[in-house]
């Protein structure tokens, strides 16, 4: 591969690279193949469907030389070799070249001490800030920063002191940073870094990407690495209540003769495509496929307005008439902006422009979309359906669809960057493509030659799945040494909740582990090793704490951990914030919750939650110490 890059001069490979860039969103340095379907959509490529689709094909079989179904930058490269086109080569990188509101800035590239050019979307970032502004135009922290002016930098000025970052988390997913653990006032470099490293480690524990970016980054300002991490956080805010745990009235959008089950497998985008057509049909309008092609001419939106907003059926709701005036104009901008004066009415005129809409920007659409359904869902949980009434009950208190832990987990997958993202811990592990990730990513040397990759056909297309959950248990107790005693293949590709937990858990044992031992020079790291040292660490720093195991009931007032902190990072924890003596319960979940902000603080990637510890629940109490171990040897280092 390395000849194959030599080859082509150096302006042609950055031009690719910045090209890859932009189809690689969430900076994994991968681009799947369906991905990759989108880039020759983006750069307007006249292929037709079936040349696209045989390109991909090709793509996948020739060049995607790992066999993982993701390509990277190397791969690539080849694609372009590979298809002997230097027409499409410089069609592809012309078009994307030339696509409306890109800003390009320099940067550096490890290929060109001369440096390289990354480009970001002028429009996401005036969507950003706009939402921002809104989000948090009351938060008496940020009126030093707020109202930015969405048509210069002040976007990349104002998150580089990390306060914004962390108030736009909270916003996105509620409690994940104790504010007590921001530094707000007289900021230094230091506690500005330290304000970067709270965000970044809190955005991966809500399941955002951040392999890529590093505090500097953002200091700096970079905006490529800023709108993408942005992207993500608003993302898991707009779609967290865009699943059948948080609103059972999703219910209404099952289709004729599915079953239950199937619908709580869609992904948030999905579901957001069903319920616009749920109410286009309602309103005796086409379907729409995608938020980008199909919703160009405003018409789908008009209606979808119509059906949404509120008719006065509820005496604490005034009923808003959208009006249709602007549905019959024959420019696409000016109906545009008539149908987003409707969505005015309704307090959702966000994330999109005119020239967006009628751009079909995807992103910002979908966007647009999903704020929408959080504002006016208008749907209605059926009352006689022939749904599994045993599913629905596993949705409700206490039970709540998905776990703690099984988020903590998922979260964690995400963060990695495993392609495609998971939206549902077992339906979207049921092939094991994502496990066989992880494994790459922990060290397990994995065979993708001996991996069934999709698209499954209808016939057959389980047992495809449930030959490389076979593999995949195989690789756990033969390659990775899993305790995996009666697990099967078909427990993972059934989900069976009990299994699979046990094998995620110990890949992210092993993943944890391995952070340690290369800290360590390759030293084998075990649990009686990370408690040795937490308590020679608290020893030495004269703490009155120690631990005698993970299970060890002290844990559960968090003091170990704090004092563990204090021991590595001096003047980290500020003692007024901690409670000591006559705990209740609240007084142990606040203390976890400072000791978790300032553990991520310190540079700690931590993806535990406050109730782990306060329950003392022994692995993630484990991951916990591990991480604050890995923290402990960095700094001696």
């Amino acid at each position: 591969m390395e000849n194959n890059i030599t080859t082509i001069p150096r302006e042609e490979l950055e031009e690719l690279r910045e090209a890859f860039g932009k189809i690689d969103i969430d900076n994994s340095g991968y681009v799947s193949d369906y991905e990759l379907q989108d880039l020759f959509k983006e750069a307007s490529l006249p292929l037709p469907g079936y040349k696209v689709r045989e390109i991909v094909e090709k793509i996948i079989l020739v060049t995607d030389s790992n066999k993982d179904g993701r390509i990277n930058f190397e791969e690539f490269v080849s694609i372009i070799q590979e298809l002997k086109s230097k027409d499409v080569s410089k069609s592809f990188r012309k078009s994307i070249n030339k696509k409306q509101g890109i800003t390009a800035i320099g940067g550096t590239s490890a290929i060109s001490s001369e440096g390289t050019q990354h480009s970001y979307s002028e429009e996401e970032k005036v969507a950003f800030v706009n939402w921002i502004n809104k989000a948090l135009q009351d938060d008496p922290d940020c009126k030093h920063l707020l109202p930015m002016n969405p048509s210069d930098a002040s976007l990349f000025k104002s998150l580089a002191d990390g306060i914004l970052l962390c108030k736009m988390i909270n916003f996105s997913q509620p409690d994940t940073i104790d504010e007590r653990a921001i530094n707000k006032k007289k900021l230094t470099p230091f506690t500005i870094s330290e304000n970067l490293n709270l965000a970044l480690n809190s955005a991966s524990a809500i399941g955002c990407t951040v392999v890529n970016i590093g505090s500097q980054d953002l200091q700096e300002g970079k905006p490529h690495l800023v709108l993408g991490l942005l992207w993500q956080i608003i993302k898991v805010g707009l779609f967290a209540d865009i699943e059948i745990s948080r609103n059972e009235a999703l219910i209404a959008l099952l289709n004729e003769g599915e079953e239950l089950d199937q619908l709580m497998k869609l992904s948030p985008e999905d579901l957001l495509l069903r319920w616009v057509n749920y109410h286009l049909a309602n309103a005796g309008w086409q379907k729409i496929s995608n938020f980008s092609q199909d919703i160009k001419d405003s018409r789908a939106y008009y209606h979808l307005l119509n059906q949404i907003a509120p008719k006065g059926d509820d005496l604490d709701q005034l009923p808003i008439k959208i009006d249709f005036t602007g549905f019959h104009d024959k420019n696409d901008l000016r109906r545009a902006e008539y149908m987003l004066q409707q969505a005015d009415k309704l307090g959702c005129r966000q994330f999109v422009t005119p020239a967006d809409v009628v751009a079909g920007n995807p992103k910002l659409n979908l966007a647009f979309v999903a704020n929408l359904f959080n504002t006016y869902p208008a749907l209605h949980k059926p009352d006689n359906s022939s749904y599994d009434l045993n599913l629905l009950e596993d949705l409700t208190p206490p039970n709540v669809g998905e776990s703690k832990e099984e988020r903590t987990f998922r979260n964690w997958m995400n963060s990695l960057g495993v392609s495609p993202y998971v939206n549902h811990l077992y339906s979207d592990l049921s092939d094991a493509l994502i496990i066989f990730q992880l494994y790459e990513m922990t060290r397990v040397p994995v065979d993708w030659s001996h991996i069934n990759k999709p698209p499954y056909s209808l016939l057959g297309g389980n047992m495809k799945k449930i030959e490389n959950c076979n593999y995949a248990v195989e690789l756990g107790k033969t390659k990775a040494k899993f305790s995996l005693v009666g697990i099967a293949g078909h427990d993972l590709n059934e989900g069976n909740p009990t299994l699979t937990l046990a094998l995620v858990w110990q890949l992210m044992r092993r993943y944890t582990l391995n952070v340690l031992s290369d800290l360590g020079e390759g030293e084998k790291v075990n649990d009686e090793i990370i408690i040795k040292w937490v308590n020679q660490t608290l020893a030495k720093a004269n703490k009155k704490t120690s631990i005698i195991s993970f299970k060890d009931k002290s844990i559960s007032t968090s003091l170990p951990v704090l004092d563990l902190i204090d021991a590595i990072a001096p003047k980290a924890v500020r003692p007024e914030m901690v409670k000591r003596e006559d705990l209740s319960y609240q007084d142990k979940l606040n203390n976890a919750k400072y000791a978790i902000s300032v553990a991520r603080k310190i540079g700690a990637r931590i993806y535990a939650l406050p109730d782990d510890l306060v329950e003392v629940k022994p692995k993630m109490v484990m991951t916990v110490f591990a991480c604050l171990m890995g923290r402990g040897l960095n700094r001696i280092k």
